[in-house]
């Protein structure tokens, strides 16, 4: 690096996956209740008649109703949530606004808490607090859990468990779209579908792919 002040950079060797994107938890959640409720529907149903028509048309039933009420839930549960952590920021945002001097301190106090020096630590709020969205988005990460340009979007966790839902829902009902009349066949399908999402969700976690999907299952 050349002289004159310049600071060298500090390589990054790794990335990390979006853990707080709003996808993940409602496309597993939603693919797993889509395979489990409507083949426990098909299941209810075909006890009840031997027509396969009357099946696959309680299954279809199955699958629309759940992914929209899926959807609808997700979107307004999440989107409750956002809306009140924008809150919680903007009472945070008027803090720093009103009692910056109080809320240097308590950032100060707060490296403090976590082993710095407490004259470097007076010194880091203090550069921080120059600049009021970096501010903000330091405070609210340290009290609130979250950061201001990172929350949840409700329309990708709907879309996420409307599509999982639907794509869960469809499995236990494929075995009769094909021609097959025995509930069995419905039942091997969702089993290996359940073990395979569960695997599958092993791509983006620490677990093993079979304890992922047994734990699924």
């Amino acid at each position: 690096m050349s002289q004159g002040g310049a600071q060298e950079r500090a390589e990054i060797h790794h990335a990390h996956r979006d853990v707080n994107g709003g996808w993940l938890r409602p496309s597993v959640f939603g693919a797993m209740d889509g395979l489990v409720s409507n083949f426990a529907l098909i299941a209810g149903v075909a006890g009840g008649t031997t027509s396969t028509r009357v099946v696959v048309l309680a299954g279809i039933a199955g699958l629309a109703a759940g992914a929209f009420s899926m959807a609808g839930g997700e979107y307004v549960s999440v989107a409750s949530q956002r809306e009140l952590a924008v809150a919680e920021i903007n009472v945070e945002r008027r803090e720093l606004e009103r009692n910056p001097e109080a809320e240097r301190r308590e950032l100060a106090q707060l490296y403090e808490s976590r082993g710095v020096q407490p004259e470097l630590a007076a010194e880091v709020a203090r550069q921080i607090s120059l600049n009021p969205d970096k501010a903000l988005e330091v405070h609210t990460s340290a009290e609130l859990g979250v950061t201001p340009g990172d929350l949840p979007s409700p329309k990708v966790a709907a879309l996420s468990s409307f599509l999982s839902f639907s794509v869960g829902a469809v499995l236990p009902l494929l075995p009769y779209l094909l021609g097959v009349t025995s509930l069995v066949g419905s039942a091997i399908v969702s089993c290996l579908a359940l073990f395979g999402a569960g695997a599958l969700v092993a791509r983006v976690t620490a677990r093993s792919w079979w304890y992922s999907g047994l734990r699924q299952l």
